[in-house]
Order: structure tokens, then C-alpha cells, then sequence
């Protein structure tokens, strides 16, 4: 029996797709539609196969039988949203509440209640930015000194945390890449649901979710991407039977099912019918049939695999338990023996005792679990930010990571852990003779994502016609008599072409670079005389790219303390530097004043020393880590003496590439506004590419117009570092999807293009000699670079992806490197002006 209603559903469709269903095989869209139709025997055979696959992962994870829930209070800290999505009672107007938003001592309140009652999870459910569309929300906020809902969010998360000792659960709808690294720490879980990817019911007048901008389908898709990517434990579902078709509906589960493999952060997919409200534009919509429930629900088992934690809300399916459990779910979500589901408050959640005897009946045993799934709770990093570590641990069952039942929350600081230096702290040095302990780091198999997934995400060079030598020989042309004009969209095939040159055509290419470079800034070839020091290499962002990051209990893993770090500063002083470049992991236990105090501590040791330190990354993970803008954190950080900052991070500033490469580091425009913003303030950055990976010249064309335009608002570049990738130890190319760095032609190219395309914005173009060698260098001082980089004393990040040329120089072989391309040298400060020292 099939249900009519399917487009295209038969029932000999029905029944192919449950036999390769049954027999485990991969099921494709059309398939699983067919499946939403099941019914009679045949939904009954489908609802045996998911069971049997749900069951298979309940075992894998140690907890046979077992369905979870959360005890939750249920905190609505405002009603307000600025979209009108048109099933919804929870969102209202001004007039029809209070308060804009619950007061602290209100959600304290619930909080205590909730504690009271041996509850765990503070669901913090509420409106999307409503300050945006209702004065009233913005009035309350500035008169309380907020500056937008999600900075009283925070502030509302940490005072349960220390108050209460419950956990928040954030609910705040669409975020970004950076709003979510600001809320990550003061929440173990978030959760967004994504409801449908047809975009039709956004767009179209009439559909529920017109006139809603936050209900984009693309914009939802963004955040789950975000929130892995930023390694944020997260809940999201879909909603059904709000106008969307079975082939839409199973479109929204494979988009789920491609960002788990991509991320792995996906704690839980709720599948949540849609059930008609008085007083709202639907309705007189029908509700969503509970046999479609099922189906659905086991449709998503299917797709989504045994370790999906898959949940349906026990409050909107009429008593159905049986039913429900059969089609799949291991979870009932949150139910609060206190407050009301503000959401749904005709539909009242079943008393614990009453879901505990239904789900009996079914043959399982209901346990309580945290906000933050089990599996997430026993890995802690880098899921679950330190600060909330005591939170967690105090209420969660080690050895199975769910909820110590009887465990009663208590309020805790929330603060930072204490700092645990030593590790591998000579690596250095050692990296020169014994090397790295092993080819990459532990968790390699699963904390950059599934590695089949992110091929899937490599993109090709555009298809670009064939023109003979005509668009070459333009940009010859141009490259002689306006090269900055390459840079121009009109320009845009000559200077592809020029990406392509070889043979006598990259001669001629590199011998006008090294013309320009004459007139740009002579024939000196300057260096500085200055230290690397690499703080920390724990990380958990999972750059595909990097083999310098470590889990803190790898064997090359190290931490640095502030005496040790300005210990080297002193020495590298005494050594005749006058610049020290810091930059570390993204490391979950530096505290937010441990960037200012390294600062402070160099200063302290050497006054006259220049403090060339942190990437756009380090800034914007810190500054959101202390709940603070990028401006404030950027200033604090120059008042304890930040002299300039490294453009590193960079990559390529094109997000599919980024997206590829890096996994969890900030977006291209997010390194934009931190670099703008330091220009703004006085401090001034180099810049950099990396290239020759899984990116094209299309887009490192893009990525100098980007360069050029931050150059034009600024002009607080001093230089450009073109930087090679180095393949051997890095991840992406071990998984088989970069390419072994890039060929020798395509570094003359960069480095001759780098000179033409930034001719008029930035007059330094470097070389690494770390990463092309010393002939390598000689060759891109011949073809329009002029400086050197640095002496470094120590360089860790290139040496632990595989450089055979070394961590340092001294001044005497940079100046036979610059001898030897037939160049005098000059030493030179961090600015680029002259050398006193």
C-alpha cells in the first residue's frame, strides 16, 4: 500500500527502494521519496529496517535499549522576532507582552526552579533579532547597555552557569561564523532548525515562511555549515507538512546528512510535525498525518545511519509512542516537569513518569541525558569550550557521558582553566634533527571531517575559450605599460592569460616584474633580523592543510608559559633582532588575557623589541572568546604594545576554496573586517597566499582584487609574502586531494603577478625562503621580488609540514642569497624603513 499523495509513489517504487533499503545499500533521492509513501505492510517494513539500524547504532555506542531525554527548563527570554512565519504563536507584538525580554532575575528564577527540581538544561528559546524590526527590543536593550539580543544572551547563559549550574541550550536562530564563536563558550550545545530547503515556500507570496528573512533555506544551510566548522555541538530537524513535497522534504534530509559527514557536529535531527494554531495564517491547514511521521522519521534513520541521534517531540504525536519508537527515534528531546513548551503551549509535554512507562511498553529503558550528547561529552575537545568543562563534568557520567541522574546543578565560575605548560617545548630546535614523531596527528581519521565529503567540494578552473596568443600577448602589453590595470575586471582574460604563461612568455612575464620592481623600489634586498615564536601548536580547528596543530596529549604537542616566551625574546634581542613574529594554535586552554600578556611581558624584557604578532584567526577566536568586538580587542591589545599584526590566515580569500582547506577558520570577509579594522586603528599588517593546493588562477586573481581593495581603504599593507604550499605532512594532501604543492612555473608566475597586479598599493613583495630554498629564492628575486622575510631563529609550522630548508638564516647567508641573484642587501625594520641596530 503506498500513500496517493507521493508524486510518482508506486508501489513496486515502494517496494524496490525497502529492498535495497533492507540490504543497506546507499538510497538516492528518488528512493527515499518513494519511501515517504510506505504504508500498510510496506510502512511496517520500513519501520523494521530503520529500528534495526537504529538499534545496531545504540549498540556501537554502548547503550543497547536505551532512549534519552533531557530535563529541561524552558526559557523564553523574548518573544519578539523580526520574521512572520505564518504557523507560529510564539512570536508576538510589543503590546501583547510585558517586557520586550525576560529580566536577568527572571531567567535566574526559571533557572532556580528548574535546579530545584533536579532539571540540567536552561533551553534558551527566542526570537530572531528583534531589534531589528521592533523599537521596543532595541529600547530595552541600549537601556541596559547591550548592544544587540545575542550580547544578553551570553550575558543571560553565563549567570545561569554561575547561579544555577544549569546548562544552557542556545536557540537564537540564524548566526554567523563569528556570533556562533562567541556564544560556543558559554553554551556545551545550539541548535537551529533548518525545517526545509524549498526555497519556494520562503519566496512565493503565501508560503509560511514569506516575508521571514531568516527562513532563507541557503541562510540555514550556512549556519549548520558554520556551527561545524566552529565545532559547535548542534540540534537541528526538519519540519513537515507545511507545504513542502516529499521530494523536498527529502532534499532537507540529505543536506543534513552532507553537513554531519563534512562536520560531525550534528548532535541530534529532530523530525517535528507540523500541527495548526489558532490565530495564525495556517491555520486551516491540516495537521501532518502520524503515519507520515513515522515514515519520515524512518526515511531519515535510513539516510542519516545508526549514528544519528534522531528525536521526535512526545507532545505533538497524540500518544503515538509505539509508533514513533518503531520508525527509529532514540531520543524524546527535552521535557521540562516545570515550564510549558512556549512553542507548542496547547500540546503540554507527558509527565517523566508516564514517558517512562510508554517507552518501557516499547521494550526500551528511558535515561536521562545532558543538553550535550553523550558521545560529545566524552570527547570534550574540541567540542565543549574549558570554561564550561566543570559545568559539565559535575553533572555527566564519565564512563557513558549521559546524565548522573540524580546529580543537582549547582552554580560554578565560569572561567578559565588553569594553564598546563611544557610538552615538546626544544621542537624548534629537534624539528631540524630528529623531526616530527609521527606523519600526522591522532585524530586524523575524524577531526577534519569525512575526507570524501570535502572532495566533493574541490573545484575546477572555469572552462575559458580558447583565444590563440591574443589575450597573452594584451597582457604582456599591459603588464609593460599599466600593470595595476590587470587587476581590472575588463582586464580580466589577459590576466589569466598571464596566470597561464610558460615557456619564453614566463621569461618575458618575470623580466617586466623585475623591471617594475626596479622602479618600485630599486635593487636593494632587504630582510629584518628577527625570532619566530610559535607559543602553542594544540589546536582543534582541524585546518586540512596544517600539520603544525596537535591534540594537547600528541607527542608533539607543546604549550609555552609567558616567562618562556619573553625568555626567547630576550635572547633573540641579544642576538641583534629587532622583531619578534607570534603566532600559535587556536588552543582552547590560552586564557583571554594571555595575548596581551605575552605582549606586556616582551615589552618588559625588551622594550625597543617589535611585537609582530597573532593572525586575523588568533584575533577573532580571542576577541569573541572574551565576548568582545574585534575593534575593542584590537585596541587592548596595542595599549599593552602591539606594534603590527601577520596577514597570515589568508590563504585563499574565496570561501569555496576556504571552506575546503581550513574547515573551522574564519571566512574570507571576517579576515577582511579584523585586518581593515587594525588598519583603522594604526596597526598595520602584512599580507600573504597560499597557494598551489585545491585552488586555480581565477582565484588567486580574486584573491589580489580583494588584497588591492583593502589596500585602497587603508593602506596598511607594507608587504605581500607569497607563500608555496607545502604538501608533505599536510593532511589534505595525505588524504589524497591536494595537489603536492605547486609546480615550478606556477611560483614564478605568483611572484612575478604579485609584483604587477599590487603595483601603486604595495611596493614590498617577499619570497620565503623557508618554503622555495635558496635557489627558489634566488629565482623570485629575479623576477620581481625585493625582500627576504626574516632571519625567524625558529620556524616550526612550515619544517612540521615537511620543508627540507631549514627553521633559520643568518644575516651573512641572506646576503649571499641576495649576492647570488646579483643584488645588494639591506637590513631593514619590520615597517620597512631603515635598520638602526
Amino acid at each position: 500500500m503506498v500513500d496517493r499523495t507521493s508524486s510518482g509513489v508506486t508501489e513496486a517504487s515502494v517496494r524496490r527502494a525497502l529492498r535495497r533499503a533492507a540490504t543497506g545499500r546507499a538510497l538516492d533521492v528518488d528512493e527515499a521519496t518513494a519511501l515517504l509513501g510506505a504504508r500498510g505492510d510496506a510502512l511496517d517494513e520500513l519501520l523494521g529496517v530503520a529500528a534495526a539500524i537504529r538499534d545496531a547504532g545504540l549498540r556501537e555506542a554502548g547503550r543497547p535499549g536505551v532512549v534519552t531525554y533531557s530535563k529541561k527548563v524552558f526559557v523564553p527570554l523574548t518573544r519578539l522576532c523580526r520574521d512572520r512565519c505564518h504557523y507560529c504563536t510564539f512570536a508576538t507584538v510589543p503590546h501583547r507582552l510585558p517586557a520586550a525580554f525576560l529580566d536577568r532575575d527572571e531567567v535566574l528564577a526559571i533557572a532556580r526552579a528548574g535546579a530545584a527540581q533536579g532539571c540540567k538544561e536552561a533551553l534558551f528559546t527566542l526570537g530572531d533579532r528583534p531589534e531589528e524590526r521592533w523599537p521596543a527590543a532595541r529600547k530595552w536593550l541600549d537601556e541596559r547597555g547591550y548592544d544587540s539580543t545575542l550580547d544578553y544572551l551570553r550575558a543571560c547563559a553565563v549567570a545561569v552557569l554561575e547561579e544555577t549550574g544549569l546548562l544552557p541550550h542556545l536557540n537564537p536562530g540564524v548566526l554567523t561564523w563569528s556570533e556562533l564563536q562567541r556564544l560556543k563558550p558559554v553554551a556545551p550545545s545550539m541548535g537551529m532548525m533548518l525545517e526545509t530547503t524549498a526555497t519556494r515556500l520562503w519566496s512565493e507570496p503565501g508560503g509560511p515562511h514569506f516575508g521571514s528573512p531568516d527562513k532563507e533555506p541557503a541562510v540555514r544551510l550556512r549556519v549548520l555549515d558554520d556551527a561545524g566548522r566552529v565545532g559547535v555541538p548542534f540540534t537541528t530537524g526538519i519540519l513537515i507538512g507545511i507545504g513542502e513535497t516529499p521530494a523536498e522534504r527529502v532534499d532537507a534530509i540529505f543536506a543534513i546528512r552532507r553537513a554531519q559527514r563534512e562536520y560531525g557536529h550534528l548532535q541530534e535531527v529532530i523530525v517535528q510535525n507540523f500541527r495548526a494554531k489558532p490565530d495564525t495564517a495556517m491555520r486551516g491547514m491540516p495537521d501532518a498525518e502520524l503515519h507520515d511521521l513515522a515514515a519520515t522519521v524512518a526515511v531519515a534513520r535510513v539516510l542519516l545511519g545508526p549514528r544519528a541521534r534522531i528525536q521526535a517531540p512526545p507532545n505533538l504525536i497524540e500518544g503515538e509512542y509505539e509508533l514513533l519508537l518503531r520508525a527509529g527515534i532514540d531520543d524524546w528531546g527535552g521535557v521540562s516537569p516545570l515550564t510549558p513548551d512556549h512553542v507548542n503551549p496547547e500540546r503540554p509535554w507527558p509527565h517523566l513518569d508516564e514517558l517512562a512507562r510508554r517507552t518501557a511498553e516499547a521494550g526500551f529503558t528511558l535515561r536521562e541525558r545532558l543538553t550535550v550528547y553523550p558521545e560529545y561529552v566524552r570527547a570534550g575537545d574540541p567540542w565543549l569550550d574549558p570554561r564550561l568543562l566543570a559545568h559539565v563534568s559535575a553533572l555527566a557520567d564519565p564512563e557513558t557521558g549521559l546524565a548522573v541522574e540524580d546529580a543537582r546543578p549547582v552554580g560554578r565560575p565560569w572561567q578559565e582553566p588553569e594553564e598546563v605548560f611544557g610538552g615538546r617545548t626544544d621542537l624548534h630546535v629537534t624539528i631540524d634533527t630528529s623531526g616530527r614523531t609521527e606523519d600526522r596527528r591522532g585524530d586524523f581519521d575524524s577531526v577534519y571531517g569525512d575526507w570524501a565529503e570535502v572532495a566533493t567540494k574541490v573545484t575546477s578552473a572555469p572552462a575559458v575559450a580558447a583565444s590563440g596568443d591574443h589575450d597573452l600577448r594584451a597582457g604582456l602589453r599591459l603588464a609593460a605599460e599599466d600593470p595595476a590595470a590587470l587587476l581590472e575586471p575588463r582586464h580580466t582574460d589577459a590576466a589569466l592569460a598571464l596566470f597561464a604563461a610558460d615557456g619564453p612568455a614566463l621569461d618575458e612575464l618575470c623580466r617586466i616584474a623585475d623591471d617594475v620592481r626596479r622602479e618600485a623600489v630599486g635593487d636593494d634586498v632587504t630582510y629584518v633580523v628577527n625570532r619566530n615564536i610559535n607559543f602553542s601548536n594544540v589546536c582543534y580547528v582541524g585546518c586540512r592543510f596544517c600539520a603544525f596543530a596537535q591534540r594537547e596529549r600528541d607527542a608533539d604537542a607543546y604549550r609555552l608559559s609567558v616567562d618562556q616566551v619573553a625568555d626567547r625574546a630576550e635572547e633573540a634581542w641579544a642576538a641583534g633582532a629587532t622583531e619578534v613574529c607570534l603566532q600559535g594554535g587556536i588552543d582552547p586552554k590560552m586564557p583571554v588575557t594571555g595575548y596581551a600578556d605575552l605582549i606586556r611581558a616582551i615589552k618588559a624584557r625588551v622594550p625597543g623589541m617589535h611585537v609582530h604578532a597573532f593572525s586575523p584567526m588568533e584575533i577573532v577566536t580571542a576577541a569573541a572568546k572574551a565576548g568582545m568586538p574585534v575593534r575593542d580587542w584590537l585596541g587592548m591589545l596595542r595599549e599593552a604594545g602591539l606594534d603590527t599584526i601577520p596577514g597570515t590566515a589568508a590563504e585563499i580569500l574565496d570561501d569555496d576554496v576556504r571552506w575546503v582547506l581550513t574547515k573551522g577558520k574564519l571566512p574570507a570577509a571576517a579576515w577582511v573586517d579584523v585586518v581593515t579594522t587594525a588598519h583603522e586603528l594604526g596597526i598595520r599588517s602584512s599580507s600573504t597566499m597560499m597557494y598551489g593546493h585545491v585552488d586555480h588562477p581565477g582565484q588567486w586573481l580574486a584573491h589580489f582584487r580583494v588584497l588591492a581593495g583593502v589596500q585602497d581603504r587603508t593602506g596598511g599593507f607594507t608587504e605581500f609574502v607569497a607563500l608555496p604550499f607545502v604538501h608533505t605532512n599536510a593532511p589534505i594532501y595525505l588524504a589524497g586531494i591536494a595537489r603536492p604543492g605547486p609546480t615550478w612555473r606556477e611560483n614564478r608566475v605568483v611572484h612575478a603577478m604579485a609584483r604587477l597586479l599590487l603595483h601603486g598599493r604595495i611596493d614590498n613583495i617577499q619570497c620565503s625562503w623557508v618554503k622555495l630554498g635558496d635557489a627558489g629564492t634566488v629565482a623570485m628575486l629575479q623576477g620581481g621580488c625585493n625582500d627576504l622575510g626574516g632571519t625567524l631563529m625558529e620556524e616550526t609550522i612550515s619544517r612540521m609540514a615537511g620543508s627540507a630548508n631549514g627553521s633559520a638564516r643568518t644575516e651573512e647567508q641572506l646576503r649571499g642569497i641576495a649576492a647570488a641573484a646579483g643584488r645588494p642587501a639591506r637590513r631593514r625594520t619590520t615597517a620597512y624603513g631603515h635598520a638602526s641596530r
